[in-house]
């Protein structure tokens, strides 16, 4: 497995996985454009700054990227303490709004990892909701949707993980047939990261002490990266439309 000769854009590129991806992708032979809100401390090809949770931003970073995108990995996310429109627009309209951006830049063979999480595992049962916000057609329409159906602060990560993963599943045959582009996501449990304590806050103390019983210890940042790398690597050619626990086997012990 290698990516050689491949051109990467990595989002949340400061720290955690993103930080993790790019430093392999380059070890890989990628060259590696990093976006994120905080300044890289890591080499990269290229940094732009831009935030993710705003449509004229985002607008703003396409226009500079490189015109041929081998893989887009949107990896930039907010935890479910941050206030829930912040976790929409940033979780999965913006996700949604540069990934539309990027894709007649994307080449036959291209791919796109989105890091959704085993917390949004529970889609089937909200699937009709998550699917009338993905046939709205542009990130303005997408927040008058979500107005109209506001989504409870307490449940706002795993709601708009659960959307992102019906999204990428609707995309994923459309998108290879006609062009060529797998969409992907990953599916990390706990990570050891700037932001989990972020996520132990926003579980609680029960469901916090219930998975600590089930797992082994959260993931490094580094073991979620190499799944990420794989599936912008032409070794996982033939891999669309999945979304793929990276876990430790945690999900599995709820079955």
């Amino acid at each position: 497995m290698n990516l050689h000769n491949k051109t990467l854009i990595v989002t949340g590129v400061a720290s955690g996985i993103g930080a993790e991806v790019a430093r392999l992708a380059r070890f890989q032979g990628a060259t590696v454009i990093g976006v994120d809100r905080a300044e890289p401390h890591l080499t990269l090809d290229g940094f732009l700054h831009a935030d993710l949770g705003d449509a004229a931003s985002i607008d703003a970073l396409v226009a500079r990227l490189p015109a041929r995108v081998d893989a887009l990995c949107n990896i930039a996310g907010v935890p479910g303490t941050a206030p829930a429109h912040t976790v929409a627009q940033v979780n999965y309209l913006g996700v949604r709004h540069l990934t539309q951006a990027l894709l007649p830049r994307m080449p036959a063979g291209a791919s796109v990892v989105n890091v959704a999480s085993i917390l949004g595992a529970q889609w089937p049962q909200r699937l009709e909701q998550h699917k009338w916000l993905a046939a709205t057609d542009s990130f303005a329409a997408g927040q008058q949707w979500l107005a109209a159906n506001p989504v409870e602060q307490g449940t706002c990560y795993q709601y708009f993980k659960e959307a992102l993963i019906v999204w990428s599943y609707q995309q994923a045959q459309g998108w290879f047939r006609d062009h060529g582009v797998r969409i992907n996501c990953v599916a990390p449990g706990p990570v050891f990261t700037p932001i989990l304590g972020d996520f132990v806050s926003m579980l609680g103390p029960e469901r916090v002490a219930r998975d600590s019983q089930r797992m082994t210890r959260p993931a490094l940042a580094d073991e979620v990266a190499a799944v990420i790398a794989f599936l912008c690597s032409d070794a996982s050619r033939w891999v669309n439309g999945v979304n793929l626990p990276v876990d430790g086997g945690l999900a599995a012990t709820y079955v």
